[in-house]
């Protein structure tokens, strides 16, 4: 059973090769494209309120990405400002994208590599001692159509506990353009569900995917999908996905869920 990794690069590659090093077929397939913002000058603006800025929440691998591309000449991360991750994925980026601007380890707040799940829910804990009161928050995220989408439970919470939130649309996403090759593998996908299974990570992807197929009936019956959260899972579903199942998302778990899958039910 070959695992379909449907992320945005870079990061379907990347997991393609950790899932292959781990003994899986595995070929990127990503459902969504990254692009840069539509006003870079905004994100100037964002790296300029730093020294004010309390939090910067990076809700994605590439939210730190293409933050940090958009650095201007001589601004540093400051000593003060905090930088968060939902998950040791993302938190990897930011360590690696941000050390050059001065951010130090002990600035970065994440949930723990082996916690239940990497979302703002078990982020929260991390953050709720902190005083917010009055402190400027700064959500890093993607969108689409000039309007970025930032993450709503935990600015609310932030925003509960006093905090001043602001949203910086730090790069755009939009279905992803397959090569001819990439066109064929989900040819084969399509055709032959049993043999393959799509990694999901993204409510938004199985939308972009549903468009892709939506002159061809949607998804074939039997179509299968590992989904990285449980809300995911629940729109893999009602998306038409006749076997979902729920993972870690870690390659370590999306390995051993595929390998038990025939061990199993689904």
């Amino acid at each position: 059973m070959k695992i379909l990794v449907t992320r945005p690069e870079p990061q379907a590659s990347q997991w393609v090769e950790q899932l292959r090093a781990a003994g899986e077929a595995a070929e990127a397939l990503p459902l969504i494209e990254i692009g840069p913002p539509p006003d870079a000058a905004a994100v100037h603006e964002a790296w300029a309120r730093l020294p004010t800025t309390r939090l910067v929440m990076f809700v994605s691998p590439n939210a730190a990405l293409w933050f940090a591309r958009q650095r201007p000449a001589g601004i540093s991360w400051p000593a003060t400002t905090l930088a968060a991750a939902p998950g040791p994925g993302t938190a990897d980026t930011v360590r690696q994208c941000l050390h050059g601007a001065g951010l130090r380890e002990t600035q970065i707040v994440s949930p723990a590599p082996d916690s239940d799940q990497f979302d703002s829910e078990h982020l929260w804990p991390l953050l709720a001692a902190l005083p917010w009161q009055d402190q400027q928050v700064l959500i890093a995220s993607g969108g689409d159509h000039g309007e970025a989408r930032g993450r709503q439970w935990l600015t609310q919470q932030l925003q509960h506990h006093g905090a001043r939130v602001s949203i910086a649309l730090v790069y755009q996403r939009q279905p992803a353009h397959w090569t001819a090759p990439q066109r064929q593998l989900a040819a084969l996908a399509r055709s032959q569900p049993e043999d393959h299974v799509w990694l999901l990570s993204s409510s938004e992807a199985i939308d972009h995917l549903r468009q892709a197929w939506a002159a061809q009936d949607g998804l074939p019956p039997g179509a299968r999908a590992l989904a990285t959260h449980p809300r995911v899972a629940e729109n893999a579903k009602l998306a038409g996905f006749t076997h979902v199942r729920n993972t870690r998302p870690t390659p370590e778990a999306v390995a051993l869920a595929r390998r038990t899958w025939a061990a199993e039910p689904p």
